[in-house]
């Protein structure tokens, strides 16, 4: 059965929380507005889809069978969240509720850091955050402000550019002291992340070195995986500045100061449809990290 046949109606959901709640199919209705006979018929087709008896019928109440014990917890936290969306949306709070959807490493190595101080300074904003690996993730809507790696696109609306990337070798101090040319590098494995456009082959050209032997690649998809690996002396990895600043010094990394940096040709971009449009809390975010970014 695929999961859209699965999921129950949302009014039965209703039905059956409110019901186990008053344990009364009388009360019920009250609460939602709903004849007795129309909230047992409801209960009836919730069971049926289910083909579970939820309730014990008395004569004057109900009463929670153990199945139905078993998925109330459920029903009441999916109606709460439901809720709670519906009210951070469309509701009075939606001049004071942000959404933003920004790429991984950004996420994590940037902006998680900096929260607290936009936080404090806007104590009355609440910050909902996605974090995308790919570009797919970004074609879901609902995001207010999106932060994009990348040339600038003709799809984007409005952008602010951010900063650029700079992308060097970073190891533990022992294997960077050790590396002084591109023959020394090559004693380790190459710490590599996949989706990333600038890697180990632009660095190495840009030292004039041709050919990587595929044995010395080793392949994650996760910057911190890669910062983890390294500090573990597994091998060297790429940093990528300013994203992974405060992770070089979480994992006790320093850069490996005889192999020259390559600036990233593309940059990060605060993307939004329109600056004249941004809600409250948007304009403020957009405020925020354009001065932080400014110093």
């Amino acid at each position: 059965m695929s999961l859209a046949k699965n999921i129950p109606s949302l009014n039965w959901l209703r039905v059956f929380e409110a019901s186990a709640r008053t344990e009364s199919f009388t009360r019920a209705g009250e609460y939602l507005n709903l004849s007795t006979p129309a909230v047992s018929q409801q209960v009836k087709a919730l069971e049926a889809h289910f083909g579970e008896k939820l309730f014990e019928r008395r004569a004057r109440s109900v009463e929670l069978t153990e199945a139905g014990h078993a998925f109330l917890p459920a029903v009441r936290q999916a109606l709460q969240t439901v809720e709670e969306s519906v009210q951070t949306l469309f509701g009075d709070g939606k001049e004071n509720t942000l959404i933003l959807q920004a790429t991984m490493p950004f996420s994590n190595g940037w902006l998680a850091p900096r929260l607290p101080e936009f936080s404090r300074r806007n104590p009355n904003i609440q910050m909902h955050l996605t974090a995308a690996y790919r570009d797919q993730d970004f074609r879901r809507a609902g995001a207010e402000l999106q932060i994009l790696f990348g040339p600038v696109h003709r799809s984007w609306a409005q952008c602010d550019r951010l900063f650029d990337e700079l992308v060097y070798p970073v190891a533990t101090p022992e294997i960077a002291e050790s590396i002084h040319s591109v023959e020394d590098l090559l004693h380790y494995r190459l710490i590599q992340i996949s989706t990333h456009r600038v890697n180990w082959n632009q660095i190495l050209h840009a030292a004039a070195y041709e050919s990587i032997p595929t044995r010395q690649l080793c392949f994650t998809e996760d910057t911190p995986m890669a910062m983890a690996m390294a500090a573990a002396g597994y091998g060297v990895a790429l940093a990528r500045s300013p994203t992974t600043d405060d992770l070089l010094e979480k994992f006790g990394l320093v850069a490996c100061q005889e192999i020259k940096g390559l600036a990233s040709r593309e940059a990060y971009y605060l993307v939004y449809q329109n600056i004249e449009s941004l809600s409250v809390a948007a304009s403020a975010f957009r405020t925020w990290i354009l001065q932080k970014v400014a110093r």
